[in-house]
């Protein structure tokens, strides 16, 4: 393999075990359905639509009416989603709370977002391509760049933010090494308990970022020459989809 595809997912799944990214990404193998996946998918689409009216009708109502339809799209591509989610109205209910949570953080009438759902790419060397998708990418006015990701989970506790600041590092590296400007805030919307976690990353911090995505790279690289993809069991296990084929797991 002389390039690797890499983005924020797929080097999280690696760090955190390097037989789940060979399931994913060289076995791609077909998964279970994740309900909070799901519900991630649903919430990140209405909040996308909810930016194609005009500010004065983004409202937490125009939110809620979103809502039926987009579940409808969902379950016309993912029919399988009707057996898991037996109780509709708690999964809509659920729905609205996060939505509810997002009004009381934001207030998408005041400001205009300049991307949404925007794919970011670049050769991070000859042998890395990495890209990813930004949920939400604001430039004020004044030229200030503000990187958004809204997540539908609770917040890390403080021994685990950087771990999760580090997918929103890898976009603002990629964009400074695309516009040569590093963005001045990134931002990530807790919609489970209602947290923000932000951070003005600096040339350092992005710099540290593309030395670690490097190394990263290198030992995947290592892994692929070797066929060598050692499992890191762990409480994660128990909502991994390969479990039942998982070496750790199968004798």
């Amino acid at each position: 393999m002389s390039q690797i595809r890499l983005s924020p997912s797929r080097v999280n799944d690696y760090s955190n075990c390097p037989q789940l990214y060979k399931f994913r990404a060289i076995d791609q193998l077909p998964e279970g359905v994740s309900l909070d996946a799901e519900r991630g998918t649903l919430i990140h689409s209405v909040l996308e639509r909810l930016f194609d009216a005009p500010a004065a009708d983004r409202t937490i109502h125009r939110a809620f009416e979103l809502l039926p339809t987009l579940w409808e799209n969902q379950l016309l591509e993912r029919p399988e989603l009707e057996e898991k989610v037996t109780n509709t109205k708690e999964w809509m209910d659920r729905a609205q709370s996060l939505l509810t949570t997002y009004f009381n953080l934001e207030s998408p009438h005041s400001f205009e977002p300049t991307e949404r759902e925007l794919h970011v790419e670049i050769d991070l060397s000859d042998s890395i391509y990495l890209h990813g998708y930004i949920d939400r990418l604001d430039i004020a006015p004044t030229g200030e760049i503000r990187i958004v990701d809204y997540k539908t989970g609770k917040s890390p506790k403080p021994a685990w933010e950087e771990k999760a600041l580090f997918q929103l590092w890898i976009y603002a590296l990629i964009y400074w090494r695309i516009h040569s400007q590093i963005p001045q805030l990134i931002q990530l919307i807790y919609l489970g308990d209602g947290q923000l976690l932000r951070n003005s990353p600096t040339e350092s911090d992005l710099l540290r970022t593309e030395k670690k995505l490097l190394a990263i790279a290198d030992q995947i690289l290592d892994s692929i020459k070797n066929d060598s993809w050692r499992p890191r069991p762990s409480r994660l296990c128990d909502w991994c989809s390969f479990k039942p084929v998982c070496p750790a797991f199968v004798s």
